[in-house]
């Protein structure tokens, strides 16, 4: 881990120095499109990156990210969807770099957990007017990530979602998809154990987040990316109806419910164990096996953020 300035310090060097490297996925919903708009809108705001990078493969994301990271950039802007900033994410945890988000995908969930616009003109107006804060950052097992762990329904969607739905609806395309899942798919027992307390519930769909948002849409007001704490909760119940009540809720409303009323379990650390074992699907991945430890690294990430973002 290298030492880390002051965020005050990190803030005034990347106004002053204007010391940025871009890697964009222009394989996301919109990078391809806004590529070189983003390009020129930085430019005319007095950066000049010491690194242009477009992502044409995504399995030559990783290698991208490295090689800007070795022009040794103050901030690192990226552009795409949210597995391409959960792979950032990774890239820059315990780093003395900010990440600059450029939210190009479908839901751009980690964006609006930070508060970004979601317009590009606004979210490349905070690399010149914003701040260096530090966010949480997620852990399972020995795996990082930015937004959320998932299990269940979700991870049979993330594989069944067709990227021209995703292109023409957006959103909607997940909770479309899932209903098409959902006739045929079995519910599972989920055992979390968090603060020396064991919970049990039968359910479709399981979602352990660090950030505030799923889908696009808002999982409850008082969750935030930024206070040490992961939030557990089921969508639906083990009944597939409440479940297609809920998704389409979701769907057509994006409704939240306050932590306070909802069937949420809180914690810095949770084991989670399922009957069946289950896949999890972290921020877009899908690697890892139940059981999962799952747990926080507080202030593990900086970012670029406008200047109310509440940092704690």
């Amino acid at each position: 881990m290298s030492e880390l300035r002051t965020k005050a310090e990190h803030t005034a060097a990347i106004r002053t120095d204007r010391r940025v490297a871009v890697v964009i996925n222009t394989r996301s919903r919109r990078g391809r499109r806004h590529y070189f708009e983003v390009l020129d809108q930085l430019h005319g705001l007095g950066f000049e990156p010491l690194a242009e990078l477009p992502v044409v493969n995504p399995k030559r994301l990783r290698d991208m990210l490295d090689k800007a990271l070795d022009t040794r950039p103050d901030l690192l802007i990226v552009g795409g969807g949210d597995g391409t900033l959960s792979s950032a994410v990774r890239h820059v945890a315990h780093r003395d770099v900010a990440l600059g988000v450029l939210p190009l995908g479908t839901t751009n969930n980690f964006a609006r957990s930070l508060g970004l616009p979601l317009d590009l003109a606004g979210a490349i107006r905070v690399f010149d007017t914003g701040k260096v804060a530090d966010i949480d950052l997620g852990m399972a097992d020995d795996r990082p990530f930015a937004n959320l762990a998932s299990f269940g329904v979700s991870v049979e969607v993330a594989g069944k979602v067709r990227p021209w739905l995703k292109r023409i609806l957006g959103r909607p395309a997940y909770p479309l998809t899932a209903l098409t899942v959902l006739p045929n798919h079995r519910p599972f027992r989920a055992f979390i154990t968090a603060d020396g307390q064991r919970h049990e519930l039968l359910t479709h769909q399981l979602n352990i987040a660090n950030g505030r948002f799923h889908g696009g849409w808002q999982v409850a007001r008082d969750i935030s990316i930024d206070n040490g704490m992961l939030v557990a909760y089921q969508l639906g119940s083990g009944k597939k109806l409440r479940l297609l009540g809920e998704t389409l809720v979701r769907a057509t409303t994006g409704r939240w419910r306050s932590l306070a009323g909802g069937p949420f379990v809180v914690g810095r650390e949770m084991l989670l164990e399922t009957d069946p074992p289950m896949a999890a699907d972290v921020d877009g991945e899908v690697r890892l096996l139940t059981p999962i430890t799952l747990r926080v690294v507080p202030n593990g990430v900086r970012v670029m953020v406008p200047g109310d973002f509440e940092d704690r």
